[in-house]
Formats: C-alpha cells, structure tokens, sequence
C-alpha cells in the first residue's frame, strides 16, 4: 500500500487536474452558446439556398452548369473533411474520421480514385498519416469560420471538378443536433443530386429529400441571362453549404468539450473521494500501530 505522502501527492496532482478540467468546461461552456447562436444563424440561408437550387435542378433551363450534370462514370472524386483543429472533445473527431475511413474504402474497393481537403488540423494528420492525396488544408481555423479561407482550400477541388479530373466531392462534417448529441454526417456536395436535401436540418438526408422536393415543376426568368444567375447561385450554393457545415462542426466541437469536461471533472471528484479515503484509513492504521507500539514497549518496562 502506498505511503501517506504518496497518496497526500496523488490527491493534491488530481486537485490541479480538476481545477484545468473545470476551467475549460466554463471556457467550452461560453463559447458552446457563440458558436450554437453563429450555427442557428446560418442555417436559414444554406436551407433556402438548397432550395432554390432544388428547383433549379427540376426547372431544365437551357443552359445546364457542370454542377448539375450527373456523370455517366465514377472514376475519382474529391473528399472534403472537416474536423477540429484541438482535441479533448471526446469521440467527436474519432466517430467522423471512423466515417471517412469507411467510405474511403469503399470507393478504394469501387477502384474510384481518392483526392482529400482536410479542414482543421486532426483530419489534416489523418490524412496525412494514411497516405491520402492531400491537394488542399486549413487549419487553424479559430472560434469563427471564415468564408475566404474556406473557398481557398475548397477552390482546389471545385476546379478540377470542374475540369473533369474528379466526377463528385463529398463533404464530412458533424452535424450539430443538440448539447449531448452531435451526428458525423457524408453528404455528396457536388454535383447536385435531384431532390436536394438539407442535412443540417433533418436527420436523415433521405427523410428530408421529399421536403425540398416540390411536386409540380418550376420556371424562371432569368436577368441578365440564364449563365450569370446560374454560375452565380451555385457558386453561392456551395460557399454557403461549406461555411454551414464549419459551423456546424464548431458549434458541436464546443458542445462535445464541455460535456467531455464537465465528465472528467466529475471522475476526479470521484477519484479525489477514494484517495481521501484510502488515507484516512493508511493514516488509522499507522496511528493504531504506533499506539500498539507505545503500549507494547510500556507493558515490557
């Protein structure tokens, strides 16, 4: 059994741990309600934009962008991951990439090649680590998602879609549901799927798809002409899906923390309660054996 001291050092080490512990759940805690606000903010806007792109995908009009023309083949596709840049947010990270791993070896069993955007520095090592084609990063990516950083590592991809080098980009993040539960969610970004859904909404993107999907046709008029408004809502389409899902993700790193927190202090608490207890009963059993001591040695005299 260790020494009094010992366990007198354990309880004082697990002190300081939980008062770390307990700091960054009131840190978490403060930022969890920015960054939630941010998240609510902008899922509005990814909702009607996906909207509107929904009915364009069933208006046909006459010119036809390459985001919504559905490939006759699958050869290689762009993955768009998105993750924290710091730790200690529980099995968030771990679940998402758990994901990512799933469905890169899905498509390496399909034969389809595999080129990856990493945003935040946890998927960035991952990536790195299995030996992915990393054509774009981001990290540090701070408490608040910024659109000119995102679409400069996201342009990368969209170009050589574009240019016909991947034929799909997909799009890993996790979706915030509430404080307790955060869902890892792969979605299809590009090109647009008929019947679009809204991911960040529902729970299911196929429950949802029957919601954005109107019954009767769609027709627009277009100013100055049918290119400009296309070229330029669906570059809008894709900044505002992208910017939602960082933001979603930050609003559900925060949460995932302060609950990871909030557990670990409540395990030191509980730790801190068996140590005091194992020294009370060392510092018993070493007061009872000096007694005996004493009174055996005056018994002798």
């Amino acid at each position: 059994m260790a020494g009094i001291k010992e366990i007198r050092t354990k309880i004082k080490s697990v002190h300081n741990t939980r008062k770390i512990t307990k700091a960054m759940e009131m840190v978490a805690a403060s930022k969890m309600r920015k960054a939630q606000e941010r998240m609510r903010a902008g899922r509005p806007y990814a909702t009607k934009v996906r909207e509107i792109a929904s009915h364009l995908m069933q208006a046909h009009p006459d010119y036809s962008h390459p985001y919504m023309v559905e490939p006759s083949a699958v050869r290689a596709v762009g993955v768009v991951v998105v993750t924290t840049d710091k730790g200690l947010c529980g099995g968030l990270n771990t679940n998402l990439l758990r994901l990512v791993l799933s469905r890169l070896s899905e498509f390496q069993e399909k034969g389809i090649a595999v080129q990856a955007t990493g945003l935040g520095s946890k998927g960035v090592s991952l990536l790195t680590r299995i030996g992915a084609n990393l054509v774009s990063q981001e990290v540090q990516l701070g408490d608040a998602p910024n659109l000119d950083r995102l679409i400069g590592a996201i342009k990368v991809q969209l170009d050589d879609f574009e240019d016909g080098k991947i034929d799909a980009v997909y799009l890993a993040t996790n979706r915030f549901v509430n404080t307790m539960r955060q869902e890892p969610t792969f979605m299809r970004l590009l090109p647009l799927p008929d019947g679009l859904s809204d991911p960040f909404q529902a729970g299911e993107e196929s429950d949802n798809a029957a919601q954005i999907k109107s019954s009767h046709g769609w027709d627009y008029i277009y100013e100055p002409d049918s290119k400009s408004v296309i070229d330029d809502l669906l570059l809008r389409y894709v900044e505002g899906l992208v910017y939602q899902a960082v933001a979603e993700n930050m609003a559900s790193e925060q949460s995932a923390r302060m609950v990871a927190m909030k557990a670990a202090s409540d395990n030191a608490k509980t730790v801190i309660s068996e140590l005091e207890l194992v020294y009370n009963k060392t510092r018993q059993a070493a007061i009872t054996k000096e007694i005996s001591e004493i009174v055996g040695g005056a018994a002798a005299v």
